[in-house]
Parts: C-alpha cells; structure tokens; sequence
C-alpha cells in the first residue's frame, strides 16, 4: 500500500510518501510545499492545493492521512492553517483518493509508542522504521513521514 502522510500548514506543508509491504516500510520521498509571506493569502491557498494536487498526481497513493489541527494560542495562526487544511482536504477529494484524519497524539502513538513523545522521538523513530541514514529534513517533511507511519495501523474509512 502506498501512502501519503501530509502535515498542514499555510506558510509550509510537509508530505510524505511511503509504501508498506508485509508491515516493511519504505521511503519513497518527501518534501515541502512552501510558500511565500510576501504573496497574497488565497495566492499561498492555491499555492498549497495545486502542490498537494501535483505531489498526488506523482506519488499515486492508495491513501492519504492528514494530521487534524492542534489546538493554538494565535487565533489567527489556527485559522490560516485550517483553511490551508481546508484546501489541502479538498484536492484529496477532488482525487477520489481515501483520506483518514489522525490527531497529533495518535501519530505519537503509533510511530513512538507513547502519546506524549516529543518531536525528537518521533524523528528519530521516523528514521529507524523507514532504515535512512539521517533524520529527513525539514521537520514538516519528517512530521508528515510519521503521519504516513501512524496512518499504516488505520482503516480506511
């Protein structure tokens, strides 16, 4: 099964893709769609869904798991990033391809063990399951691998 792992954002979206083969993960690719502060908010909107539409259109997974948003302090911040998930949950539809939602603590469960782990942990158990040399850069990017992990042990709904 190939899946795509994608961590939210509107300034920068982190994707992952990873094929599962008898519980073996591995690495296929992963990046981010960044945008710039200097353009308009529904120009980064449009930035972020034609990239999202492009990395599915590459990658052809059988599914894609989203990261739900987190609770933020900055209300503004909060409601950029869902409307970039907004976008993002919209050029998965527009796919047909099926999509399942995990929360923050879910991810950490499933790649870490434990729902509390901090970032580090994740990463570097990003890095062991997927066998690379180093911990993938940027931490979007590697976020999202572990998205793409965490979304292996789900059903689809």
């Amino acid at each position: 099964m190939r899946i795509l792992g994608i961590d939210p954002g509107f300034d920068r979206t982190g994707w992952g893709v990873i094929d599962v083969v008898k519980n073996d993960f591995r690495w296929l690719g992963h990046g981010c769609i960044q945008t710039s502060s200097k353009d308009i908010f529904t120009q980064r909107l449009q930035e972020t869904r034609d990239g999202v539409q492009r990395v599915i259109a590459k990658a052809k997974p059988d599914v894609v798991v989203v990261e739900q948003l987190f609770f933020s302090n900055n209300a503004k911040t909060a409601i950029n990033v869902g409307m970039a998930r907004g976008v993002i949950l919209l050029a998965i539809a527009d796919a047909g391809i099926p999509l399942i939602e995990l929360t923050p603590n879910q991810v950490k469960q499933a790649t870490a063990g434990y729902g509390g782990a901090k970032k580090e942990q994740i990463q570097e158990m990003v890095k062991r399951l997927l066998k690379l040399k180093e911990i993938p850069e940027p931490d979007d990017a590697a976020d999202a691998l572990a998205i793409a992990i965490a979304g292996s042990t789900m059903s689809i709904r």
